[in-house]
């Protein structure tokens, strides 16, 4: 059933025409000029992406030749999405603590602890355990005046019995450092164990996945779709079920799904379906463009000065270099704002993605 259903999408995909208006502040989908156009900003500015050009035989006549697709690799996964799941449970109940002087009768700062139920782990740094005191320098000081203080110099050898310093047998003479085996090469030893033989120590040690992250264009939704190829700490590849563990729950097996990865013959990745890839884009490109046309507008009505020629002189006639001036900024105020450009799509659909994957950071642009 799921290989009838890979060869009607790729049917589907391959019949549907290529968008050539660009829609992306009206229905949030853009094509695949403006998908180049945004995927080469996000390279410039951010230089962990790079575009491939794929395998040949899977390369879309819509796009550039080495345009195919953006990649960026190695991105850390440090913990799983069930991590940051907040539920009812009792270990995860609130109670409220009082730091008031009850004595007092005062009322004092009241604050809530979150996970009350919890057991605390003593191997964690917030929880180290018992730790013993500090000794006291001074009892350190009185016990060893005493042991100084009892003693004794009558066991004081004669001086006869005092070897002399020339009778010291010298080092280069006896040839020690022959026998050193300090000095001595290293040999091989039959036993030693290999580097890439040792197992990971699974104790207080961090298990930190990566991640392969691909952008594509998907030619029938008409916008980008995202693809994830998970590795462990051995750059082992991950299986599905350990992919879905650092997914969204509302995400996994619904949206997020296994499929072979459009631009090779034998990679199969999890992608994010883009079914509602355009309504959400829509509506964040219409938050974001009304921020950024407010500040444009604001931009605007800054007054510009103008500059004197510091030995100008007054001219008398028909002021038509004053008219001339006045309707040019006239003309410059009725101008329309440019308002969010179709280069900053990427940008925040990498934003949008980091709330299905929170746990994968996707977004590198936090800065921006």
């Amino acid at each position: 059933m799921h290989a009838i259903q890979q060869q009607y999408w790729s049917i589907r995909d391959y019949l549907s025409p290529v968008l050539k208006e660009s829609k992306f502040k009206e229905h949030g989908r853009i094509t695949p000029e403006e998908f180049v156009a945004a995927g080469d900003f996000l390279a410039y500015k951010f230089p962990v992406w790079t575009w491939e050009k794929g395998d040949s035989s899977k390369a879309r006549d819509y796009l550039p030749a080495d345009k195919q697709y953006l990649v960026t690799r190695g991105v850390p996964c440090l913990r799983r999405a069930t991590s940051l799941a907040y539920t009812d449970a009792d270990e995860d109940a609130e109670r409220l603590l009082n730091f008031g002087d009850s004595s007092a009768g005062g009322d004092g700062d009241e604050w809530v602890e979150t996970h009350a139920g919890r057991k605390p782990n003593l191997d964690s740094a917030a929880n180290p355990g018992e730790i013993a005191d500090i000794p006291d320098d001074n009892a350190q000081d009185d016990d060893l005046a005493s042991g100084v203080g009892n003693m004794s110099l009558g066991n004081v050898p004669a001086m006869s019995e005092i070897p002399d310093i020339d009778e010291i047998p010298d080092m280069e003479e006896e040839d020690l450092e022959e026998g050193d085996a300090a000095t001595a090469p290293v040999k091989a030893t039959p036993n030693v164990i290999d580097p890439s033989q040792v197992e990971v120590a699974t104790g207080n040690l961090l298990q930190v996945r990566t991640y392969d992250v691909m952008i594509t264009y998907d030619k029938y939704y008409q916008t980008p779709r995202i693809w994830l190829q998970g590795y462990d700490e051995n750059r082992t590849p991950l299986t599905p079920s350990q992919i879905f563990q650092d997914v969204s729950a509302d995400h996994a097996l619904k949206t997020v799904t296994i499929e072979p990865f459009p631009h090779s013959s034998s990679l199969q990745a999890a992608s994010v379906h883009p079914c509602k890839h355009a309504s959400v884009m829509k509506k964040v490109i219409e938050r974001m463009n009304n921020s950024v046309v407010a500040e444009q507008l604001a931009q605007q009505k800054i007054p510009k000065e103008k500059k004197k020629w510091p030995f100008g002189r007054k001219t008398s006639g028909t002021g038509k270099d004053d008219k001339n001036a006045a309707a040019a900024a006239a003309a410059g105020d009725d101008e329309e704002v440019e308002g969010m450009r179709v280069d900053f799509y990427l940008v925040v659909f990498l934003k949008f993605i980091a709330s299905i994957v929170p746990t994968i950071e996707v977004d590198s642009t936090t800065s921006f």
